[in-house]
């Protein structure tokens, strides 16, 4: 198999990344923006002994499940994956994809369920981050999402996944930076001013808080200036805040955050609970399937256990805690990062709960040093997942069940396949559809000691 070869594939499935996956002669050939019964003419881009890449030149017998996507950038920009694959299959795809992954990394045979559906398949999407670039010429800023496999930016002017207020936003960074001297990033030469905007949107009011990423240490005047201007042009900007990022590196956000004007977050709204969310905290970017999820892990509580004592690792604003909280006896959150730390103590506040304790800590250090036991320990660690450290550690603290949350089937397989070596029987794993249109599935698996 050579690049620049033309072949007629049948696409047999559909990988964890979203590639549709034909075979010719046994070898795998993976193909972009084709779904399971497209018959098509490909042509080779890329090629090695164990597998091949290739574009579509012509979908000669279309799939079934193939519809016009919605978004006329979703050839072209990296971000919507599976816009293409009518959404009802879309979940059903997902379904076969944690089910596949699991079997292969974690010899893991248990009926998946479908996905729980997104409320919302379109302007769904309420944390955006866009890398930012400019024009060799005339200067001109770029903002939007990167083509796939690739770091070049395609400039999106609309898009259908994010609430409309977001693309009035980028287009007047886009259109105004100039008329403050902002310029933007030229990754290669690791120059110009700004290197990312990230919005964060509530569900709940619609107020809108803006990160603006910059390459340097400490802001200065034109920057403020332009900061100010994007406040004063939309009455739903709570707030601006600048984040200094100077190190050559493809993490987005840098360790500091400064708020320029206006507050330095938004609220948003699940299951009763107010939660403050900041410009360097995690929080879901579905806030109504993510509800979902908060749901089905305190009925599941609920459920099971009378007030039981529960350890929330990983926790971030303490989201999960504040959920079960008063399904609980006790809650114990624990978290590295510092700023989610203090936006869940003023979230606890706000909400008048007594019985949750936060603690400021590297997940694996606090493992190590606790001493008491937990009836459940809700586990919802980074896509990396967690180390076979902290595993053994979750496994001596917990009597009763661990409740693992993930948005990497990969790393999820590999976790789960150590804790059934090392005595937990997996009872449940259900997938929710955080991401629509993208190949990324989160789920909870919940495991008995």
């Amino acid at each position: 198999m050579k690049i620049n070869d033309e072949l007629i594939a049948d696409i047999e499935k559909i990988s964890n990344l979203g590639y549709g996956l034909a075979k010719i002669d046994g070898f795998v050939i993976f193909v972009e923006n084709t779904c399971l019964g497209d018959k098509v003419k490909i042509k080779i881009t890329k090629s090695n002994k164990n597998y091949a890449n290739a574009k579509v030149l012509e979908i000669l017998e279309p799939s079934a499940h193939r519809t016009e996507p919605f978004c006329a950038m979703q050839k072209v920009c990296g971000a919507c994956q599976l816009q293409f694959i009518d959404y009802d299959y879309q979940l059903e795809l997902k379904r076969e994809i944690v089910s596949d992954t699991l079997k292969a990394i974690g010899g893991i045979d248990i009926e998946i369920p479908k996905p729980i559906a997104s409320p919302d398949i379109k302007s769904y999407r309420h944390k955006i981050q866009y890398p930012i670039s400019e024009t060799r010429v005339s200067k001109r800023i770029l903002a939007g999402y990167y083509k796939p496999q690739s770091h070049e930016i395609v400039n999106i002017k609309h898009c259908p996944i994010q609430p409309k207020i977001c693309d009035e936003i980028i287009d007047y960074i886009r259109n105004h930076a100039i008329d403050y001297g902002i310029s933007g990033f030229n990754e290669k030469k690791h120059s110009g001013d700004l290197r990312h905007v990230v919005l964060r949107i509530s569900a709940m009011n619609n107020e809108i808080l803006v990160t603006l990423v910059v390459n340097a240490t400490k802001t200065f005047d034109r920057l403020n200036n332009f900061a100010k201007a994007i406040f004063e042009e939309f009455d739903k900007v709570a707030g601006v805040c600048i984040n200094f990022n100077s190190q050559k590196t493809n993490v987005i956000l840098g360790k500091k955050t400064e708020c320029i004007i206006g507050k330095d977050y938004i609220e948003e709204k699940l299951l009763d609970k107010i939660f403050k969310i900041g410009a360097n905290t995690f929080f879901q970017v579905n806030p109504k399937s993510a509800e979902n999820i908060f749901s089905y892990v305190k009925d599941f509580i609920k459920t099971n256990y009378q007030k039981p004592t529960v350890l929330d690792a990983y926790a971030g604003i303490a989201t999960f805690g504040i959920c079960v909280s008063d399904v609980s006896k006790q809650v114990v959150s624990v978290e590295e990062n510092s700023e989610s730390c203090e936006k869940a103590k003023e979230s606890i506040k706000i909400n008048k709960i007594k019985n949750l304790e936060i603690h400021n800590s590297d997940a694996a250090e606090f493992f190590k040093n606790e001493k008491r036991l937990f009836d459940i320990s809700i586990v919802d660690p980074p896509r990396k997942g967690c180390t076979q450290e902290s595993l053994d550690e979750i496994l001596r603290l917990t009597k009763g069940h661990i409740i693992y949350v993930s948005c990497n089937p990969a790393t999820l397989a590999r976790d789960l396949k150590y804790l059934c070596k090392n005595g937990c029987s997996i009872e449940s794993i259900q997938p929710f559809d955080m991401f629509c249109h993208t190949y990324h599935i989160e789920n909870v698996a919940i495991a008995k000691i």
